[in-house]
């Protein structure tokens, strides 16, 4: 931090000399109807000795900047100010003294007052020094402050895009992969049906390649990926499950994260469909309900189908990214009860 707090905007400017304004008057008012000194010695008192201190608190915020608790170590800082402060207080009236010796007859009665306010005036000199470091310490400490908050959100605001792509990531080799061995099967056994798999992934993955830069999308467009998906996998199981949808019109412009429905069909088709021997119904809903849009998908499972094994990103990945991009850890919720497996999404409406 460079510019001078009072400095840098006008408006500071003018009220710091506004105040100081008010300040002389008064003292002024004080040294001619209070204490009776003569006009004369009380305009130069005031006008030549006081008039340097609106300036001497302007240059007190270079003591501060440059004496910083960073670099120096306490008993430093405190030897350096005290230096500072007794040494320009002396300066100071002396310098002033000097200046009315120099212009005006000093007579008795001028010394005198200055003598007796002499020890006071160094007092609220080094005071007022203590004063205004420790008000532009504040500041800087301040200033530190909101720059290192800003920096660790900006940090943190990376990190968790990090983590996201990385979560994504790790979603699209996992179905890749299956779908890889299923097309090399089908090669063999059916060719035609290998041939349209092959550009059904193509487009799948065209899909998530352009979102891959973006971390929400529509809903609309997730159930056209879905759909997309969920034809990959008719080709390789069938007539083994079939889909339903359930979506309220005004859900389908509400902003999900993207890919967030394809691992939810995986798991359902890996533990449900895999080795059922009767059909499986896929059910999709989703609707609005106290300030959340609620996502269900849920499947009929056997009661003695094991399912594939797995490794387990699925309802993990989507639990992360959602405490990740929502900062909640109540977005998700997994039932399984009479042979229904059930998860829902709770996206928050803005």
């Amino acid at each position: 931090m460079s510019a001078h707090p009072i400095l840098k905007e006008n408006k500071n400017l003018i009220l710091y000399l506004l105040i100081w304004l008010s300040i002389l008057a008064s003292y002024q008012a004080i040294l001619i109807w209070g204490i009776g000194l003569e006009l004369k010695y009380a305009l130069a008192d005031n006008l030549i000795i006081n008039i340097f201190l609106p300036g001497l608190g302007l240059s007190y915020w270079y003591s501060a900047k440059y004496i910083s608790f960073e670099n120096n170590s306490v008993i430093k800082i405190f030897l350096s100010h005290i230096f500072g402060g007794v040494f320009i207080s002396v300066l100071w009236l002396a310098a002033g003294y000097y200046v009315i010796n120099s212009l005006l007859t000093v007579d008795e009665t001028y010394l005198e007052f200055f003598l007796n306010v002499l020890p006071w005036r160094l007092l609220i000199s080094i005071l007022y020094y203590f004063l205004f470091t420790a008000f532009y310490y504040l500041i800087i400490y301040y200033a530190n402050y909101q720059e290192r908050i800003i920096n660790e959100a900006e940090l943190k605001n990376l990190v968790t895009q990090a983590e996201l792509r990385s979560l994504k990531f790790q979603i699209n080799p996992h179905f890749i992969f299956n779908s890889l061995n299923s097309m090399s099967a089908l090669t063999v056994i059916n060719p035609e049906k290998a041939r349209s798999m092959i550009l059904k992934l193509a487009d799948f993955l065209r899909y998530t390649l352009a979102s891959n830069e973006r971390q929400t999308t529509n809903l609309s467009e997730e159930l056209k990926n879905i759909l997309l998906y969920l034809e990959i996998e008719k080709i390789r199981f069938e007539d083994k499950f079939e889909f339903a949808e359930d979506i309220e019109k005004e859900c389908l412009g509400i902003k999900v994260p993207s890919m967030i429905l394809q691992p939810l069909f995986e798991n359902a088709i890996k533990h449900a469909v895999y080795e059922a021997l009767e059909k499986v119904t896929l059910n999709l809903s989703a609707k609005i309900k106290n300030g959340f849009m609620e996502i269900k998908v849920e499947n009929n499972f056997e009661g003695n189908t094991s399912g594939k094994p797995g490794t387990g990103i699925g309802l993990t990945n989507i639990k992360n990214r959602l405490e990740l991009i929502y900062n909640r850890k109540d977005l998700i919720d997994i039932k399984k009860e009479k042979n229904i497996f059930a998860v829902s999404l709770f996206i928050p409406i803005n």
